[in-house]
């Protein structure tokens, strides 16, 4: 969710969001451009789908996959609704979905897919085309477990393996969130110095199917926030040039540090993106990261997803019980918000690390790129990595609640075993 009405450090804020006096919209909204700001009850693939919608994408490729499908089946609805003039393709696979958007990306246009777990993987070729030829698209990946076995609930390894494709990757807290981070990621790719697509997980059913009260920014609004695409990387006959060229080995590199580049210059991107989108809509989501009542906290805990929502209450009882915790919400896996966790210290003993995926024969992926940030000669923080969640399986407030009492004995100085699975049946 996003930090409405509180600062990190749990304090009510003045001009949080503003969806608490603004009335439930009764029926279908009407879509035209002066469409005004309204709330419905939407799941978070319907949310997503109103996000897209309110960014009138022109090319729209589509092949459904639990628990992606009613995101992309909604999106038919609004064409066919003529809500927005699009082009929606029904293709064949997912790597044909995203070799779709390519070409109409390829012509200029704004345009949207969305896939989820063997889908993505499926798309892995795709992907790499993509961000190396630096077209600004938009993909909700709905996260869900990689097959065998076979799960189609909730857990990150199938965006977590794609996190070196090259694309830009948020996670998102809530329905709320997932909408307004598509807007906030058009922006962000279509942006001159990043010209580079970007991922937006939705964690599957957890978010993808469940039902919350979700502003709707108006179009007028959201076409102030984000003009018409404009950009010089497509094909035109009046300025003939060459894209998905061959490279040797006398330039490969420099085309790499290139797109590293892009992704340098998309931290400060996302940043002024989220204030911007605060300043014109109410709602902010601290660019790559929040930190979450943690300036005299002891004990921290980093996560990704929709857990956040989960840990903030936790958060929250714990501090009334006097136990200083925070948390850290990792809003981008790519590019990593390593400055903050770089920058953790004192107060701070102890920092935990929740990952719903697992790098096998090492440790969850989150963690490892929070360790290494954190690394400095002398360091006294000391960490813990929770591997919880996998295929669906619930993280319960108590869960949390053992996570941090297993942090409060390692910052006391006890032993901890680093690499913990949190609810695991055998061992």
């Amino acid at each position: 969710m996003p930090h409405d009405g509180k600062n990190q450090s749990g304090v009510q804020e003045q001009g949080g969001g503003g969806c608490a006096a603004l009335s439930v919209c009764q029926g279908k909204a009407e879509r035209t451009g002066s469409e005004r700001a309204h709330n419905q009850f939407l799941s978070g693939n319907e949310a997503a789908a109103e996000g897209v919608r309110l960014c009138r994408p022109q090319v729209i490729a589509a092949y459904p996959i639990t628990p992606q499908t009613t995101l992309v089946e909604r999106l038919s609805e609004f064409v066919a609704e003529r809500a927005f003039p699009c082009k929606y393709l029904l293709v064949e696979s997912e790597h044909s979905a995203m070799a779709a958007v390519m070409g109409a990306a390829m012509m200029g246009s704004r345009v949207f897919t969305a896939t989820s777990s063997q889908g993505l993987l499926y798309m892995c070729e795709m992907l790499s085309y993509v961000s190396g030829s630096r077209y600004p698209i938009v993909l909700v990946n709905a996260n869900r477990a990689t097959a065998t076995p076979w799960n189609i609930f909730g857990d990150q390894r199938d965006s977590v393996a794609m996190r070196d494709s090259g694309w830009i990757q948020f996670y998102v807290e809530s329905g709320q969130e997932s909408l307004d981070t598509i807007i906030q990621a058009y922006r962000v790719a279509e942006h001159p110095e990043v010209s580079t697509p970007v991922m937006v997980n939705i964690d599957g059913f957890t978010l993808t199917h469940t039902y919350d009260l979700v502003n709707i920014p108006g179009q007028e609004a959201v076409d102030a926030f984000l003009p018409p695409l404009k950009t010089a990387n497509r094909l035109s006959l009046e300025n003939p040039r060459s894209l998905s060229i061959n490279i040797g080995p006398d330039y490969h590199l420099e085309s790499r540090y290139q797109e590293q580049k892009a992704f340098q210059a998309a931290e400060k991107v996302i940043a002024q993106t989220d204030e911007d989108f605060a300043r014109k809509f109410g709602r902010k989501y601290y660019g790559m990261a929040e930190r979450y009542r943690c300036e005299d906290a002891e004990c921290v805990l980093a996560v990704m997803g929709s857990v956040a929502g989960t840990v903030r209450t936790v958060v929250d009882r714990l501090r009334t019980e006097g136990k200083r915790v925070g948390m850290i919400k990792v809003r981008c896996l790519r590019p990593f918000p390593r400055a903050l966790f770089a920058a953790q210290e004192a107060p701070c003993k102890a920092l935990g690390v929740l990952d719903r995926n697992i790098s096998f024969g090492y440790e969850g992926a989150l963690y490892t790129e929070a360790r290494a940030a954190m690394y400095r000669p002398g360091a006294s923080i000391r960490t813990l990595n929770f591997i919880a969640g996998l295929g669906g399986r619930d993280i319960s407030r108590s869960d949390i609640a053992l996570m941090f009492e297993k942090l409060a004995r390692l910052a006391g100085g006890s032993f901890e075993e680093e690499l913990q699975y949190i609810g695991l049946r055998w061992s």
